[in-house]
């Protein structure tokens, strides 16, 4: 399996973090263009933003669709590997995962097999603006293998998100006399503090909601009272939307300003017969898909406890399982279909 693993380690090497996605964009149509020609096939660029496009193939009637996306988080971090693993940004998160299904598809349509296609969106990482943009292009699938790290396990749920930006304002004043101004870093503070004790739901597949202080900033110097502060807040959803809403709406009780920036749901998702099943924690581009792309399945190469670390790997004995995964999920499917 050599040749996967060098498309998987070329696929790293593309710097894509989410918004600079054009160049790894161009390099899956340029990939997948002698595959169209050969196999009579098609090849679609959907612009999502300038320089964003999503990319979708297609031979014969999709019924059946491979998904993932092009785009990671920072920092770009360059491929290596061992006999064990592939490393590197993206390498499970989804670079590796994405190779696997383009051998998956090369083998597919050498062994006669059509009826399938390829779709890789962009911005998962950040909102899911490409899966959004893809809800409005539905080609009549009726079965969407979106793939995330789930150790090669199909999940039969994953936890939805609420992501919002709180907005702080104060009155500067010289720092040696703070009864003259209004501190708009302690008002976000408190309020952070209120977030931090909510009572979030629990869910008894999905377990605990949970939340993330992501980013915070603010103020101006040392001896300034701050005037403004900003912060960034992840809520992982296992019920719900709305009571977790009005929950952060009291704890922001007038002192900051609260922007809802995402809403993702939780989602539940079936098994298929003969594949081990998991649960995970994290938010997928499966709820923007909405039901355009058919019957969802959430499976992938590679551990999410690595994703987003300077640690990230994949095991190549996953990577390599992962296409006869893909491989017998679209045969079984489209048998089905």
């Amino acid at each position: 399996m050599r040749k996967l693993f060098d498309l998987a380690r070329r696929l790293i090497d593309i710097e894509s973090t989410t918004g600079s996605e054009r160049r790894i964009g161009e390099y899956l149509r340029e990939y997948l263009a002698p595959l169209s020609a050969r196999y009579e096939g098609g090849i679609e660029l959907w612009e999502v933003e300038p320089d964003r496009f999503n990319v979708f193939a297609c031979w014969g009637r999709p019924v059946v669709t491979l998904s993932t996306h092009q785009d990671t988080v920072p920092p770009f971090i360059p491929s290596s590997e061992d006999e064990e693993f592939i490393w590197g940004r993206g390498a499970c998160d989804v670079k590796g995962l994405l190779a696997a299904m383009l051998v998956a598809a090369e083998e597919l349509l050498e062994e006669g097999i059509r009826d399938f296609a390829l779709l890789f969106v962009v911005g998962e990482e950040r909102n899911s603006v490409g899966a959004f943009h893809a809800a409005r292009c539905g080609r009549g699938s009726r079965y969407l293998i979106n793939g995330e790290p789930t150790e090669n396990k199909l999940a039969l749920g994953s936890k939805g998100a609420l992501r919002y930006e709180l907005y702080a304002e104060g009155r500067m004043a010289h720092s040696a006399y703070p009864e003259l101004g209004e501190s708009a870093i302690e008002k976000l503070l408190d309020v952070l503090e209120a977030l931090r004790r909510l009572g979030l739901p629990r869910d008894e597949l999905l377990g605990p909601s949970t939340l993330n202080i992501g980013t915070i900033a603010g103020g101006r110097a040392p001896n300034i009272i701050p005037d403004f502060a900003k912060a960034e807040v992840m809520i992982r959803l296992v019920s719900d939307a709305e009571p977790v809403r009005e929950l952060v709406r009291r704890a922001a009780a007038g002192r900051v300003r609260v922007e809802e920036v995402l809403a993702v749901p939780a989602v539940r998702l079936t098994a298929l017969d003969g594949f081990e099943t998991t649960v995970v924690a994290y938010t997928t581009d499966i709820p923007a898909f909405g039901d355009a792309w058919g019957r969802p399945f959430l499976i992938g190469p590679g551990s999410i406890h690595l994703a987003h670390t300077a640690e990230e790997r994949v095991p190549k004995r996953e990577l390599v399982e992962a296409v006869g995964i893909y491989k017998t999920m679209v045969k079984r499917l489209l048998s089905q279909g």
